[in-house]
């Protein structure tokens, strides 16, 4: 009994928008406020695990005389920024901008305000902490193909790194992929960073599924060393190729029962993904480091139909810039972290600085639960690289590579990834300036509801998981 009243109470002290409001998160069973892809009207369901997600209640705020980035951009210095009912309502230059009734007032003076982190590549959930076998869930090492496994199906909630990624790093959105073993490791879901009891009821609503894709030395040497295909990077094209080549068809099959009826096509889980890749509605995350082998997947891509959205790592990418800017695919890079294998050898500091000046769409992301907690840093970092050989990058437009551009490449920049008017109310207050390593996020709101307070122990992230277990003492 009491351990139940104390998760109640950690779940309660989160949610409130004050000490009388509390709501929890709706359990998957529940009806869904929107889907969480686009679907069909025939044949198989195309979202069978929809959202659930539903904001914490917030109150309507203000926060003035802070320093604002947009994340498209912009900079406002004493400005104020006020957002209600979830969403964002408008910046004022002005930092006496009248509240209006029933509007919460918050003294930002030298603070700093941002759109909430986006992190395009997280494994949070299905790599969690504590880091052990029986919780690693995010490599389906069984084939080189598994297209049919959903990232989220591993997720687990209760992971500790979900709040440590919020209360440290200010990340409000995450999309947690399957690892890279296999060349097409499975689905990719969009996750809003708040406390649940399911993934369903974390899934950011209207964000569409990626399909994890890997190429060069993983799968390579994974297969290869079990005597499979594939042992080559000619092997990786070849599996690729004749995958697509099944899911055209896989597609075709499909398009002719929706449009003329019949009897329905046989089932492929696997091809089901492939499908909705070639349909638009599921987007490419690639990783992948060398240049060359960017190339032939983006080549490979116009051959069978289909687009990358991003390759994530992308070491290389500084040698294609032009290439990626040409076929509108993003990076998703590192500011220092190289060297570790031979594909990642031949990195410079300057990558992400050079893909964004040759207008090519950059961005920073983590693939590690502690990296999340400092992705601020990160660009700080990677924008001094770019001053240091002459590249004049402001701050407010090195926040673009941590807001607006992953928003971009995950598809959901009509809904965060700035501080516009109508977006969700995913916003940072940062205690100083957010590029300095002595800063922290001092208060954190998703969907405009305060789910971080840096000065409130009631609302600081916590899972059922760090409760830890009751003792022999306590009530039953």
């Amino acid at each position: 009994m009491i351990r139940s009243l104390i998760i109640f109470g950690a779940l309660a002290g989160l949610a409130a928008c004050d000490s009388s409001t509390t709501r929890a998160q709706t359990a998957s069973s529940e009806p869904a406020p929107a889907a969480s892809g686009p679907g069909k009207g025939k044949g198989y369901s195309h979202d069978p695990f929809p959202s659930t997600y539903h904001a914490y209640p917030g109150a309507p705020t203000l926060l003035r005389d802070v320093t604002i980035f947009d994340g498209e951009g912009g900079r406002f210095e004493h400005a104020a920024l006020l957002f209600r009912d979830g969403k964002i309502v408008s910046i004022f230059a002005d930092m006496s901008a009248a509240p209006g009734a029933g509007v919460t007032v918050i003294d930002g003076k030298g603070k700093y305000v941002t759109p909430g982190v986006i992190d395009i590549h997280s494994h949070l959930g299905d790599y969690p902490s504590p880091g052990v076998q029986a919780n690693s869930d995010g490599n389906e090492m069984t084939g080189p193909v598994t297209a049919e496994v959903w990232a989220e199906h591993s997720v687990w909630p209760q992971d500790p790194g979900f709040g440590r990624a919020l209360a440290n790093g200010g990340v409000t959105t995450l999309q947690i992929l399957p690892g890279s073993a296999n060349l097409m490791g499975g689905r990719s879901v969009v996750l809003k960073n708040v406390y649940a009891r399911t993934m369903q009821a974390m899934k950011f609503p209207g964000a569409p599924y990626g399909l994890k894709m890997a190429c060069g030395e993983n799968p390579k040497r994974v297969y290869g060393s079990k005597g499979r295909m594939p042992s080559t990077r000619m092997g990786n094209i070849a599996v690729d190729r004749q995958t697509w080549a099944r899911a055209a068809e896989y597609k075709r099959r499909w398009d002719r029962y929706e449009e003329k009826g019949g009897e329905a096509p046989s089932r492929d889980l696997a091809m089901d993904t492939l499908r909705g890749v070639l349909e638009g509605e599921i987007l490419v995350q690639n990783h992948c480091y060398r240049a060359d082998e960017m190339a032939i997947v983006m080549d490979m891509a116009k051959e069978f139909g289909y687009h990358v959205s991003a390759f994530h790592h992308a070491v290389e990418a500084y040698k294609i810039a032009d290439l990626l800017k040409a076929n509108n695919t993003c990076a998703a890079v590192w500011a220092d972290w190289y060297g570790f294998k031979m594909e990642a050898y031949d990195a410079v500091p300057e990558n992400l600085a050079i893909l964004d000046k040759e207008g090519a769409c950059a961005m920073i992301h983590s693939d590690d639960a502690n990296g999340i907690q400092r992705l601020n840093q990160e660009v700080a970092k990677a924008r001094a690289a770019g001053i240091k050989v002459g590249m004049n990058i402001s701050e407010e437009h090195a926040w673009t590579w941590l807001a607006i551009n992953p928003a971009k490449a995950l598809g959901i920049a009509d809904k965060t990834g700035s501080l516009k008017p109508g977006k969700m109310a995913d916003v940072v207050l940062w205690n100083g300036n957010p590029f300095s390593v002595y800063t922290r996020p001092e208060m954190v709101w998703v969907d405009g509801a305060l789910m971080y307070d840096a000065k409130d122990p009631k609302r600081r992230p916590v899972s059922d998981f760090e409760l830890g277990q009751p003792g022999e003492g306590d009530v039953k």
